[in-house]
């Protein structure tokens, strides 16, 4: 008894010692392990950036060009993103991204420490690395800041981050800020881009249905692709809507509805395949002066002259001509075979199918099946059957010409919203087409094509191609002629001739190697006769003529010999069509101009252009030829033209062996230049003339242009006294051939 009482007390004292010690030793752990997570949190906070930056950020942004009339025409990013306010997303949008995303969006302070314990103890459980449980301000520290590895590292980081930006700013700042930075798929950033690329609308416009499809995207944008995985975009878009309806956001009504609906993409064409060789100069330019990071990142205004209307029926002209050109001439297959090549259908897919197709347009397709009377083709994600009556002109069965795995040219006549389509079978065999179409009241340039297919072929055959001209050239020797005091009706024999030049006898030739006796000015422009042409050449002197092609801003380089009179000259379809437009102009030359204007992402005016106006030849002269040139149309080369019934003037040219094709013609307001021809020197065929060949696409563009409006009349020529007795001549009004080939 004695004993038990005796030990009592040591026993307490022992028993506080042990618990001292304990708590000595859960004090240690504990310091230690508030010194490790100190010590990390340094070690992570290391080197983070500022958020402070975030107060002045800007997002990249795309650089803009518009048309004359504010429509946008094209764009250069390395991000496609259109920067919006918190205003700019509707409240539908606001909703379902939180619901899917971040249902404590508005309640957190950045983190959420429970999502996050839960997510990191399912990855231990499984053995993975940490992930999912971000909230959106931690999604968008990853996205500006920080790696997108998964690493335990970055993710304190990223919690670290997120808490410093909820300090800095407000619920619908950060809002804003992620919603403009986040990446949804196809090259799109930001739910603004998004909305326009897939839905062709603004934001502000999206249903429930189409705002909960874009809200699911951030989580894998292209696992759930709309595009390319309808199937699992359409399960992504539900199970947002669902995580709304818990939400309370919608009422199980309009959840059921919208759960229904069919997904109906609109997607955004691609501006810059509107006009892509002009938006490929105006890069050019932006680039040289204001360096690439600007241009693609720097979120530029560039208000350029182009008319998207009229570029449209530019496209539509040159594509319409080339394929009329096609048409006259037998089946020539040749096709190229995915199936010889080893390549698989399934996966194969043509640069032409990147943008979506429009009625009228002409892309590349693949057959899918051939059967005895038709032939099953696919482009993108359209399908058509090619029935025989839409190859009827190669004169040959479907069944002969095409083959399973064939890439074929088409004509797109019609889209369904289904993804049917109705084709008619085409031809490219190579041969290339360009027009420039110039307002001659400011020398801005308000359509250009460059040749058939951008997507195939970079190179500018408006602006970089040097081709004989032609007779195109023999304009100009007439305007020395007048200027030096000729006049229309002054005569010149047209009879066999022979020069003796620096390197021989030179004996030229008429195109329909006839001769018409004593001739005046007058028709023979019109008629384009060559020996009148180079009689007068030689009479003025060679480089007499060719300094006036370079008063008329002709840069080429043109030798001084005399077959230049008649179109032995290498120029440019821009120099041409420009120097053309001093005719209609009163001898007044405007230098062509692609941009207006340039500003800043800020709307600050970095540059602005205005008419570079030089005088050329004299008013008397400009509208003696204007007269001259208006014969062609109505009684010459270009009586094809006549028809329009509007005043008009212009010039056929063509080389020999129909190597070139020519049209350069305006009205009072508009000229415009047709060049048709193949990259390489190969000629179009017997009779390709400028007449045939090239006026035709002239016509077409033309007519859509004078159907804007007044189309004027051209200053009338002054009365004039003649140098020589004017030749009256029986002949009728029309026009018995091209006569350009020198």
């Amino acid at each position: 008894m004695t004993t038990l009482f005796e030990d009592g007390p040591a026993a307490e004292i022992v028993g506080r010692r042990l618990v001292g010690r304990v708590l000595f030793v859960l004090l240690v752990l504990v310091a230690a392990l508030l010194g490790a997570t100190i010590g990390l949190l340094l070690v992570y906070s290391t080197d983070l950036p500022q958020v402070e930056e975030l107060e002045h950020y800007r997002p990249s942004s795309i650089t803009e060009l518009y048309d004359d009339h504010g429509r946008v025409i094209g764009s250069f990013a390395l991000q496609r993103r259109v920067v919006a306010s918190y205003d700019d997303y509707p409240e539908v949008l606001r909703d379902a991204l939180i619901s899917i995303e971040d249902k404590d969006f508005y309640r957190h302070w950045g983190v959420n420490v429970w999502r996050i314990a839960g997510a990191a103890y399912r990855d231990i459980e499984s053995g993975g690395k940490v992930q999912g449980a971000s909230t959106l301000t931690m999604q968008l520290a990853r996205n500006l800041f920080l790696s997108p590895d998964r690493a335990f590292h970055r993710k304190i980081q990223e919690a670290l981050l997120a808490i410093q930006i909820e300090r800095r700013f407000t619920k619908p700042q950060i809002f804003t800020l992620y919603a403009n930075q986040i990446f949804l798929g196809h090259g799109v950033y930001g739910f603004e881009a998004a909305s326009e690329f897939y839905f062709s609308k603004p934001a502000k416009k999206l249903t429930l249905d189409e705002a909960a499809l874009l809200s699911g995207l951030p989580k894998a944008p292209g696992f759930y692709s709309p595009i390319n995985h309808m199937d699992r975009a359409i399960k992504r878009r539900n199970l947002v809507i669902n995580a709304m309806l818990e939400d309370g956001k919608v009422t199980a009504q309009q959840a059921g509805e919208a759960k229904s609906q069919p997904v109906r993409l609109n997607l955004q064409h691609d501006s810059n395949s509107l006009a892509p060789y002009f938006v490929e100069e105006i890069r050019r330019y932006l680039e040289n002066k204001y360096g690439s990071d600007q241009v693609h990142e720097g979120g530029l205004r560039v208000f350029t002259s182009l008319d998207m209307d009229l570029q449209k029926a530019a496209n539509k002209a040159v594509l319409d001509g080339l394929a009329a050109y096609e048409r006259r001439y037998s089946w020539r297959g040749h096709l190229q075979n995915l199936v010889a090549l080893g390549v698989a259908l399934d996966k194969y897919q043509h640069p032409d199918w990147d943008d979506e197709p429009a009625s009228g347009s002409y892309v590349h397709a693949l057959v899918t099946a051939v059967s005895p009377e038709s032939a099953m083709v696919k482009f993108g994600r359209y399908a058509a059957t090619l029935a025989q009556s839409e190859a009827a002109w190669t004169q040959k069965k479907i069944r002969d010409s095409l083959a399973l795995g064939d890439i074929i040219y088409v004509k797109v006549l019609a889209l369904s919203p289904d993804g049917k389509a109705r084709v008619s079978l085409e031809q490219d065999s190579g041969v290339q087409g360009a027009l420039v179409a110039i307002d001659n009241a400011s020398g801005e340039i308000k359509a250009m094509v460059g040749g058939r297919d951008f997507n195939d072929s970079k190179f500018n055959r408006a602006t970089q191609a040097l081709r004989q001209v032609g007779s195109s050239f023999k304009p100009y020797v007439y305007t020395a002629a007048i200027d030096q005091g000729a006049t229309p009706d002054d005569t010149v024999l047209d009879a066999a001739v022979t020069f003796e030049t620096a390197s021989g006898p030179y004996s030229p030739h008429n195109y329909d190697e006839k001769f018409e006796g004593i001739i005046t000015l007058r028709r023979s422009l019109a008629q384009s006769r060559n020996i009148p042409a180079l009689k007068l050449a030689d009479r003025i002197g060679i480089k007499t003529v060719i300094d006036y092609a370079h008063r008329f801003g002709i840069t080429s380089n043109i030798p001084a010999y005399l077959p230049v009179a008649v179109g032995a000259a290498d120029i440019t379809l821009f120099e041409q069509t420009s120097a053309f437009s001093v005719f209609p102009d009163d001898g007044v030359r405007l230098t062509p101009r692609y941009i207006t204007k340039v500003t800043d992402y800020e709307g600050r005016v970095l540059e602005e252009d205005f008419p570079d106006v030089k005088d050329v030849i004299s008013a008397r002269t400009a509208r003696i030829m204007t007269s001259m040139l208006r014969e062609v149309v109505l009684h010459g080369t270009g009586i094809a033209a006549a028809s329009m019934k509007y005043p008009l003037g212009g010039k056929t040219g063509t080389t020999n062996d129909f190597t070139d094709a020519w049209f350069v013609g305006f009205s009072p307001g508009m000229t415009c230049g047709v060049w048709v021809g193949f990259d390489e020197k190969k000629s179009l065929g017997n009779k390709e003339t400028g007449a045939r060949a090239a006026l035709p696409i002239w016509i077409d563009f033309m007519k859509v242009a004078l159907a804007a409006g007044d189309p004027g009349e051209f200053q009338p020529p002054p009365e004039l006294q003649g140098n020589a007795v004017a030749h009256k001549l029986d002949t009728p009004d029309v026009a018995p051939g091209d006569g350009e080939t020198h």
